[in-house]
C-alpha cells in the first residue's frame, strides 16, 4: 500500500497510510470565517498495521435535502475509493470515526458487525438528536466500542481524545519507528491552523509575553509526541515540523 508521504514502510516497521478521497462539500460563507465559500475534502485514511486493516472516517453520509442544500456535496462511494487501493469493505477489521456528523460516517452502514470505536462522550451526542444524521449511527448490525479517553486499540496505535469541534472528537496516533503520524480529523480546518496552534503554543513555552493564543489542552499533548506529520480530514496539506 502506498503511503501519503514517504516510501511503504512493509509489515515490520509500523502501520503504513492511505490517504482516500471520498469527494468534497462546499462549505457556505456564514462558515467559513472570511465570508467566501470554500470547497472542502472529503478524506478517509486506510491504514495496514501489520496486515490488519483499520479505516479513519468513511466519507460523506446521506442527508437529507436541506443539508444536501446547504453543503452541495459531491460523494465518491467508499467501495471504490477502496478498491483504488485493492480491498473491498470486507477486508477492513476495524473503523475509528474522528466523530459522528455525517460527512465522516457516510460509509459506516457497510461495515455490520465491525467494530466503530468512538468516545462515549460522542455516541452520547449522537443519540441525543440534532447532532448528525441518525441512521448513520444505528444501523443495522453497527457495534459500537466506546472509549472513555486515550486508549492503545494496537500495538503502537493510540486514539487520543480532542475535543473542539465536537466534545467526542478523537485522532488516532501512529507510532512508528520513522517518527509518530497523527491522523487528527476535524481537530483543525487546515494543516496551516494546526501550524499555528504548534507556533503558538511553542512561543507560550519560550515564555513569550501575553496575549497568546489559548491553546486547546490537546493540543501540547500532540505535540509532545514529536510527531513527524499530521494529516487532516478536510485539507489535503500536510503538516510537517519546521524542523528536525
Amino acid at each position: 500500500m502506498t503511503p501519503v508521504g514517504g516510501t511503504s514502510t512493509g509489515t515490520g516497521a509500523g502501520a503504513a497510510v492511505r490517504r482516500l478521497d471520498l469527494g468534497w462539500f462546499v462549505r457556505p460563507d456564514s462558515e467559513t470565517g472570511d465570508g467566501r465559500p470554500r470547497v472542502e475534502p472529503a478524506l478517509a485514511y486506510l491504514v495496514d498495521h501489520g496486515g490488519e486493516l483499520l479505516l479513519f472516517d468513511t466519507g460523506i453520509g446521506a442527508a437529507d435535502p436541506e443539508t444536501d442544500a446547504h453543503y452541495r456535496p459531491y460523494r465518491r462511494p467508499l467501495p471504490a475509493a477502496l478498491a483504488d487501493a485493492g480491498v473491498t469493505p470486507a477486508d477492513i477489521a476495524l473503523v475509528v470515526n474522528c466523530h459522528l456528523h455525517f460527512d465522516h460516517i457516510g460509509g459506516n452502514p457497510l461495515f455490520p458487525g465491525t467494530p466503530l470505536l468512538t468516545q462515549r462522550a460522542e455516541l452520547a451526542l449522537a443519540r441525543a438528536g440534532g447532532h448528525t444524521i441518525e441512521e448513520l449511527v444505528d444501523f443495522p448490525g453497527a457495534v459500537f466500542e466506546e472509549l472513555d479517553g486515550e486508549a492503545e486499540i494496537r500495538p503502537g496505535l493510540w486514539i487520543l481524545p480532542t475535543p473542539g469541534h465536537t466534545a467526542g472528537h478523537q485522532s488516532l496516533v501512529l507510532r512508528r519507528p520513522n517518527g509518530t503520524v497523527i491522523l487528527a480529523g476535524q481537530t483543525h480546518t487546515s494543516a496551516s491552523d494546526f501550524a499555528a496552534a504548534e507556533l503558538a503554543a511553542r512561543a507560550r513555552a519560550a515564555g513569550a509575553g501575553e496575549p497568546l493564543p489559548e491553546p486547546d489542552p490537546w493540543v501540547e499533548r500532540l505535540l509532545a509526541l514529536d510527531p513527524r506529520q499530521v494529516l487532516f480530514a478536510h485539507d489535503a496539506a500536510v503538516w510537517e515540523p519546521l524542523s528536525g
